[in-house]
């Protein structure tokens, strides 16, 4: 059997790996022959992601950790480089929300998000730095969303914590530039997915909660992930074009956004099947069951972006950017060319 160091995929860590977003970008880094740990709180989301990058020819250990304990966290980058070497990229993907008008939301709740989400965030990024920063190298992926730049309602704890990662990443950007270090920091700034997090989460909905249409499969979120890791001098991408919407829209005409967004985003955020009141939520303790990558809303779901893959294709839109000007030329050209004899038949035509 090889020794697991032998691989030579990039060490790759990824927080919140055991469903959704995490789930599918470890699946994408295991084809790459990467070496992971996955780091989440359910053992058994966990144990299905470890199957799925060896059953795809990478390495996996899997981790159980809470990112909103800084030990932990510390204590899994520790285990991962023990077992594979210097990490080369880390992924803060862990989150968890409650669905809720803030007059009704709990204070311990507003904080739990918040430790996961941006204190995740930041215990993870610290982590990475106390690695990559004396080597001077890696790449660090805040995994962002629309809703970074432009909130909705009834996701004022999530909203927070997201623009709250947004602020602490410039800040982290601007200290690696004045320092000249070669580790580089991204944020992916993401559409609606289709995962489970809307089937496990904290909710006070009267209807089930939903993903606001377009939606997007993981596996859209998870070639941006990797991407991004393999392209950190880009310091923000946007995935899908209603990303791009929401973020330009909030910068030209925010306050129409918020009376907009106060008459639909209700809406927007629900099915039309009644939510079961008290079920259970992974808000302080991880639900047991391993529920994958994909939520339910896969018929709903689109598996590509158009606006991602030119974004991620730059060469195809300068190349016919390129082609149009060539024709513009030509076009140009053979007008002067035509001017001169158009000139001398009317002028004999006239004689």
């Amino acid at each position: 059997m090889a020794n697991r160091h032998d691989a030579t995929g990039p060490v790759v860590v990824i927080t919140g790996a055991s469903a959704g977003v995490g789930r599918a970008t470890a699946r994408d880094f295991a084809a790459r022959g990467a070496r992971i740990g996955l780091l989440a709180r359910g053992r058994d989301g966990l144990a299905g992601a470890r199957q799925d990058v060896e059953r795809l020819g990478g390495k996996a250990l899997a981790i159980p950790t809470d990112v909103a304990d800084a030990g932990q966290v510390e204590a899994a980058a520790a285990a991962v480089e023990a077992e594979f070497g210097p990490i080369d990229i880390w992924v803060n993907n862990a989150m968890t929300s409650v669905f809720s008008p803030v007059r009704e939301l709990q204070e311990e709740e507003v904080r739990r998000v918040t430790e996961v989400i941006y204190l995740g965030t930041v215990h993870g990024t610290m982590a990475a730095l106390r690695r990559m920063y004396p080597r001077d190298a890696g790449a660090i992926v805040q995994v962002g969303s629309a809703l970074a730049y432009r909130s909705i309602p009834l996701q004022a704890a999530y909203c927070g914590a997201k623009h709250a990662i947004l602020g602490f990443t410039a800040s982290l950007r601007c200290e690696l530039l004045h320092e000249h270090s070669r580790v580089r920091v991204t944020m992916v700034q993401m559409p609606a997915l289709n995962t489970p997090q809307f089937g496990w989460v904290r909710s006070r909905l009267p209807h089930r909660a939903q993903p606001v249409p377009p939606i997007f499969q993981p596996e859209v979120a998870a070639r941006a992930i990797v991407y991004a890791a393999l392209h950190p001098r880009r310091r923000e991408h946007f995935v899908g074009g209603s990303t791009v919407r929401a973020i330009e829209g909030n910068k030209l005409a925010a306050g129409l956004l918020d009376r907009y967004l106060g008459r639909t985003g209700y809406r927007a955020q629900q099915t039309g099947q009644p939510e079961t009141p008290g079920r259970p939520d992974n808000l302080f303790e991880p639900l047991p069951g391993d529920r994958g990558a994909h939520g339910s809303f896969d018929a709903r779901a689109h598996s590509h972006s158009a606006q991602w893959w030119l974004a991620s294709h730059p060469a195809v839109p300068a190349a016919a950017a390129a082609g149009a000007g060539l024709l513009l030329a030509w076009v140009s050209r053979r007008a002067a060319e035509r001017r001169p004899r158009v000139a001398r038949r009317l002028s004999s035509r006239a004689a």
